[in-house]
């Protein structure tokens, strides 16, 4: 398939975008932003962004897809960005156990798949594509390929092994309040925010956009996790990754890391791609920083580039086959 590159102005919401809220079963909002195709859809996209994540980030994301005939939505996790918070701290990522944003995706999931065209095609970015794969897993959602952008399958911020991270992580957690933050201003542990940069992305500007997106929005930064969440996380990482859980998913996977990836194990990427039967990898090295849909040009567009041709093989014979059947 041709890469068509797609350029617009990252900094304001496209015209024919809606931005909404999806109504979880306990009342809770989560916001949302839809992107219609122009013209027969070849499909749905659903993109479900990283910890303290917003959609806007990822506009020129979803644009691209949408100029390639999907119709795309994204939304942010409970708990941050535009979807509230779960504690009084405006600026701390907390929740009480991931299994909460699993319910979350499971019921937008069948919503959202019930009321847009198939295929229905799931791509999840650091936490988002944590979350998504236990979804899969645990067969709460059904997607026919995922896509799973330097997924958090391993923590890198305390440099400790799974097991003994969590354990640390309990410890520190019951030494002080749960929801207390796990570190000052950036993505990890004694990280400050002048290098947040370095962890992120190459690209300056489209740093800068995140900074500009909080000005315009304030209600939507968020900066580190409670301690609560870290051990969460670490918890969910040692469940995702148990044995036999990646080897019996059976839907076309591509999964996308980097070596020089500072907040994600890459090496549990790598290990989750072996083990997954017929996962394709895209893997970088010094390179690509952790947000490989924000990158430099070249990195970007060979991202983009090559979820279009993985989702063109996999995804346009699954259509051609539900037309089929439904004739």
């Amino acid at each position: 398939m041709t890469y068509q590159k797609v350029t617009i102005d990252r900094r304001a919401i496209p015209d024919d975008a809606v931005e909404s809220h999806w109504t979880a079963a306990d009342g809770w909002k989560l916001r949302r932003i839809d992107m219609m195709a122009q013209g027969p859809a070849r499909g749905s996209i659903l993109f479900m962004p990283g910890r303290g994540d917003i959609y806007e980030k990822y506009i020129e994301t979803l644009a691209h897809w949408q100029a390639q005939g999907w119709n795309v939505t994204s939304a942010d996790w409970r708990g941050q960005g535009g979807s509230g918070r779960m504690s009084d701290h405006q600026y701390v990522g907390h929740i009480e156990d991931f299994a909460h944003w699993i319910e979350d995706i499971s019921g937008f999931w069948a919503e959202w798949s019930a009321s847009r065209p198939g295929p229905h095609v799931v791509v999840g970015h650091s936490m988002g594509g944590h979350l998504i794969a236990r979804a899969i897993q645990e067969k709460r959602i059904d997607p026919v390929a995922a896509v799973l952008s330097a997924p958090m399958l391993g923590l890198k911020g305390l440099g400790l092994p799974m097991s003994f991270g969590h354990l640390v992580t309990r410890m520190m957690r019951r030494m002080g309040r749960p929801e207390r933050p796990a570190w000052k201003v950036s993505e990890k542990p004694a990280s400050p925010l002048a290098i947040r940069q370095t962890l992120l992305t190459h690209d300056n500007d489209r740093y800068a956009d995140e900074l500009w997106w909080w000005g315009e929005r304030p209600e939507l930064v968020m900066g580190p996790a409670s301690w609560h969440w870290v051990e969460r996380a670490y918890e969910s990482n040692i469940r995702l990754n148990a044995p036999g859980q990646w080897e019996k998913l059976r839907i076309p996977m591509l999964l996308i890391g980097t070596s020089a990836d500072q907040l994600v194990d890459n090496k549990a990427t790598l290990a989750a791609a072996a083990r997954i039967p017929g996962a394709e990898l895209l893997a970088f090295g010094r390179e690509a920083r952790h947000e490989v849909l924000r990158e430099v040009d070249p990195i970007r567009d060979q991202v983009l580039q090559t979820i279009d041709d993985f989702l063109e093989r996999k995804v346009a014979g699954t259509a051609t086959e539900r037309v089929g059947a439904a004739a």
